[in-house]
């Protein structure tokens, strides 16, 4: 095996961190779109007089993250399903477990969090961002030059949650607690 050509088990592991990394940063999910296109990955520079300043940063409350976590536990057996290690699986029975954790935490994503699209439009539909856009809900890509209005494809929706309906914890409940150990009698 070498760079070029890697295992089985290096394609799923580099799938599964890419996977993630095109779901959190807009500009590497850019750049993997443009090499599968046959085109350069490298993106231009935005001309900026002045660079942003960054928004401050505030504290957040693990609570929620950690509950949701629990309940994708719950409802898909996420946790069990990223921890467990399945080199020793094959494909089919690794297309089966993903399934029941795609069921699952689908689930749970539905009956806790309802979730719409950012942008109405279709992906690869053509749009112009005007003026004065929203720069949290929407993330240029490619060559990114010049002021709004900006013209392109919309290469992903995005999406934001509209509304949660986490269940209310009891008092004392350790919510770092994903899954409690389980013993059989």
């Amino acid at each position: 095996m070498n760079d070029s050509q890697p295992g089985f088990f290096a394609r799923l592991a580099l799938a599964l961190r890419v996977f993630g990394r095109i779901l959190g940063d807009g500009a590497f999910a850019g750049s993997v779109l443009r090499l599968d296109r046959g085109e350069s990955s490298v993106v231009a520079a935005p001309s900026l007089a002045e660079p942003p300043k960054p928004a401050p940063l505030r504290e957040t409350l693990p609570e929620s993250a950690l509950q949701f976590l629990t309940l994708l536990q719950q409802e898909g057996r996420f946790v069990d399903f990223l921890e467990e290690n399945v080199t020793a699986y094959s494909d089919a029975e690794i297309g089966g477990a993903a399934r029941v954790v795609h069921e699952g935490c689908r689930k749970a994503l539905r009956d806790y969090l309802q979730i719409e699209p950012i942008r109405p439009e279709a992906e690869g539909a053509r749009l112009t961002l005007a003026a004065g856009f929203d720069p949290a809900t929407v993330r240029l890509t490619g060559n990114v030059v010049g002021q709004p209005p900006f013209t392109g494809t919309l290469m992903h929706r995005g999406w934001r949650v509209a509304q949660i309906t986490l269940p209310k914890l009891a008092e004392g409940h350790d919510v770092r607690i994903l899954a409690p150990a389980e013993v059989e009698l």
